[in-house]
């Protein structure tokens, strides 16, 4: 990565003061359908919202300084919804692709997905591997695409990857530990997400990022998704900047 981590001074603060951010920021993107609802619109028109809001959160958290930005698109639990839906969503996916994916390249973001891809239909996956595969070598922002994702799902799929190679005999048992089972999920090789955001007051992580967000700072706005804005982002910043992350340790200014 070309971005460092750590504080970025151009954020806004008081005189003197400076704003740590958030390597890894991970966004459940809930309130679509009640914003639309809210407004008499059909809730497609929501997620038709919803997307803008993704264009402007991704470029404004590259211009703060966030490595990885990792966005909860489409869970494995989405599949139930009604048909109509899923099939607008897929047909949106469709046109973010076309229409955003030279865009994204442009500004040096690398795509990656995370999620189930057995069973995918052939169109689909070849939509995100049109996304991985054009920004493979990009070296700004990881826009992280949790699609067809559910964290039980992942766990379980890295706990057979885990127990295969401790069949065949390439891991041991008494080798298996936390980095063994984390160099097996969707998110090997990247950093775990410092702060989750949930838009629309819901608090709970719906089956996202599970083991990753062990000890990660939670931020759940009441705001819908698609009224999410740069300001919103902010905000959210700040309050992580505010936190005493501890890790299970004592505060720093305990231990001083």
């Amino acid at each position: 990565m070309t971005v460092t981590a750590g504080l970025d001074v151009s954020a806004p603060a008081e005189a003197g003061e400076r704003i740590a951010v958030p390597r890894h920021v991970a966004v459940i993107m809930d309130g679509n359908g009640r914003w639309a609802v809210s407004r008499g619109l059909p809730r497609t028109e929501g997620h038709r919202a919803g997307v803008t809001a993704l264009r402007r959160t991704v470029k404004h958290a590259a211009r703060r300084g966030v490595e990885v930005l990792t966005i909860f698109s489409f869970s494995s639990e989405n599949w139930s919804r009604p048909a109509a839906e899923v099939g607008f969503l897929m047909a949106l996916l469709e046109r973010f692709v076309r229409r955003d994916l030279a865009e994204i390249h442009r500004q040096n973001v690398r795509v990656r997905m995370i999620g189930e891809r057995s069973g995918l239909e052939p169109s689909i996956l070849s939509l995100i591997e049109e996304g991985e595969n054009l920004t493979r070598d990009n070296t700004g922002m990881t826009l992280v695409v949790a699609f067809n994702y559910g964290a039980r799902n992942e766990m379980v799929r890295a706990m057979r990857a885990l127990a295969e190679d401790v069949a065949a005999g390439r891991i041991a048992p008494a080798a298996v530990d936390e980095a063994a089972i984390a160099a097996r999920l969707d998110t090997a090789s990247l950093p775990d997400p410092d702060l989750v955001i949930r838009t629309s007051g819901e608090q709970r992580l719906s089956n996202f990022l599970l083991w990753q967000s062990a000890y990660s700072e939670f931020y759940f706005p009441d705001l819908h998704w698609p009224d999410f804005d740069e300001a919103a982002f902010d905000r959210a910043i700040e309050a992580y900047s505010a936190r005493d992350r501890r890790f299970g340790g004592l505060s720093a200014k305990v231990a001083r």
